[in-house]
């Protein structure tokens, strides 16, 4: 299937139609699925995120950019407001939905206000998790040779910031579950003697004290505090 896992097809069937057949397999408790692209997002996707439960609720869809001056540089296909289209018709599909994406901050030609598109762009999806990362060249592609590539001082300023405003979205997401009850898919072991590590259905880390004889269970779990990278819980009685 290559990278781009919704670039799926087998005859008239694509991703959508494979979920919806993964989803009558007895005892399987959750799909999910990565790397996807904006431009194979299509209608029988977004309706499987609509009608399929054992989907959960989680979307890790890169963007790289704000910018459609520096989309087009990357040759991805899709424009920012293409984007802001997909994420509108998928969240009315799934209200739930919490979105992760990937960022590049410095690509060649990257201006300021290239940079403020990409910082709009955020602000108006709001995301759950990101990643993001200063461009780096590399020997032998079409962005390696290209002119006006941007300082390595401006980048760091500018994924700095990106950063700043991606974090405080991942906490504001994390902090709305303090105090409410997930369901758990318990993992493995934590740290910690006792401890049993699992993800909530946004995929968010939870760590709580439980028996080793939920590992591969779900288990309701009352979310109790938020750490830097995880949430911590206590299993519902």
């Amino acid at each position: 299937m290559g990278q781009n896992v919704n670039a799926y097809r087998d005859g008239e069937t694509g991703l959508g139609g494979l979920i919806r057949v993964l989803a009558d397999i007895p005892g399987l408790l959750r799909i999910r699925y990565t790397t996807s692209h904006p431009r194979d997002v299509d209608d029988e996707l977004i309706a499987a995120h609509r009608d399929v439960p054992a989907l959960m609720p989680f979307l890790h869809l890169p963007v790289q950019s704000g910018s459609d001056k520096i989309l087009d540089a990357m040759n991805r296909r899709h424009t920012a407001d293409d984007y802001r289209r997909i994420v509108e018709k998928l969240r009315a599909a799934r209200p739930d939905l919490a979105l992760s994406s990937d960022f590049i901050a410095g690509f060649p030609g990257e201006s300021d206000a290239d940079f403020a598109a990409t910082l709009a762009l955020v602000r108006d999806i709001g995301f759950a998790q990101a990643f993001s990362f200063k461009y780096s060249a590399r020997p032998g592609t079409p962005a390696a040779a290209m002119a006006k590539q941007v300082p390595e001082d401006l980048k760091s300023e500018r994924l700095a910031a990106l950063q700043s405003l991606l974090l405080a979205q991942q906490t504001e997401f994390n902090r709305a579950t303090v105090g409410t009850e997930q369901p758990v898919l318990f993992e493995k072991r934590g740290r910690h003697p006792g401890q049993l590590v699992g993800r909530t259905p946004c995929l968010q880390a939870i760590h709580a004290d439980a028996p080793p004889a939920l590992i591969g269970r779900v288990a309701a779990v009352r979310v109790t505090s938020l750490g830097a990278n995880s949430l911590a819980g206590e299993v519902a009685a």
